[in-house]
């Protein structure tokens, strides 16, 4: 038996009426009654009673309604995810992201593909710093990262997404905590707490770089720790400063730690710090382009920024 063999039955079965059958299948009659012969050859069973009056289900017709629809049922349902897998409405994207400022973009990320791509599932995973990510794109371990990445390896596209610029959080007895702006040279000698510079922070890369740059042969480093909010605890506790990102202030509430924007000048002796999504060249199935282009558009009709 076949599939459309099966769409005739159901239409007889349900109209017990030839004619009215055909109509419905956009055929002829005698055509019809040449195919539920010939299911009836295949199953060697007749299907239904007919006379010139009237068309009834025998018992063999009348087990095969619901195999049948639930045939058809299938077929359609096999249609559909092809459609959809074609069509980049249907599989899984895995993205990983990397600090606070990128909670807002996952968010709307999240809420967006399932009210515009509900066949997608987004499998969500963090990281403290980028620099994992990275490894896990180039491992095809994921799919879209978002995060602060530097020298992205060949086989690597990025896109900026949400622009950012250092701040130094000192606490707030320091003496530069009512200043507008702050040059890297007022708090090179000061004690820094930072993240850990192996594991791959970029705002420890710009403390470092930025201290050679000023001919201080480095920084003073007093503490490492394991993330953002510790850092500004131990600054609050005024064991030192910590150089941090505009995004952070913004979502800090910390009343001990005061945040002052490093002057322009100082920002553009160090590479950016802008906030990237990054995918693998030529590796853009359609539901990665699906939720590439949702990022896109939301950052066009609500583009999230950062307080100074």
């Amino acid at each position: 038996m076949n599939v459309r063999q099966l769409q005739a039955f159901l239409a007889v079965a349900e109209h017990l009426h030839f004619g009215r059958a055909a109509e419905q299948l956009f055929m002829a009659q005698a055509p019809l009654s040449r195919t539920i012969q010939a299911l009836e050859g295949d199953l060697g069973a007749r299907l239904f009673e007919r006379n010139t009056r009237s068309v009834s289900l025998t018992p063999a017709g009348q087990a095969l309604v619901q195999p049948a629809r639930a045939v058809l049922e299938a077929v359609s349902c096999a249609e559909s995810a092809v459609s959809a897998a074609v069509s980049g409405e249907s599989g899984t994207v895995r993205v990983e992201f990397c600090g606070v400022a990128a909670h807002p973009l996952v968010a709307a990320l999240s809420r967006g593909m399932r009210a515009d791509h509900s066949g997608i599932r987004l499998d969500l995973t963090s990281q403290a710093v980028s620099r994992p990510t990275i490894r896990r794109l180039v491992d095809e371990e994921v799919d879209v990262g978002l995060g602060r990445f530097d020298n992205l390896p060949p086989g690597l596209d990025s896109e900026v997404l949400i622009s950012d610029s250092l701040v130094v959080a000192v606490p707030r007895t320091h003496r530069l905590a009512g200043a507008q702006v702050v040059g890297f040279r007022d708090v090179a000698a000061e004690p820094f707490v930072s993240l850990p510079y192996a594991a791959g922070s970029v705002t420890t890369d710009r403390l470092w770089r930025l201290g050679y740059a000023h001919g201080a042969g480095g920084v003073n480093n007093v503490q490492f720790a394991p993330d953002t909010p510790s850092c500004l605890a131990l600054v609050g506790a005024e064991v030192g400063c910590h150089l941090a990102l505009r995004s952070v202030a913004r979502s800090t509430a910390n009343p001990n730690v005061v945040f002052v924007p490093l002057a322009q000048r100082e920002c553009e002796l160090v590479p950016d710090v802008h906030l990237r999504a990054a995918w693998r060249s030529g590796a853009v199935t359609p539901p990665v382009a699906a939720a590439l282009g949702h990022l896109r558009r939301c950052l066009r009709q609500d583009r999230p920024t950062v307080a100074a």
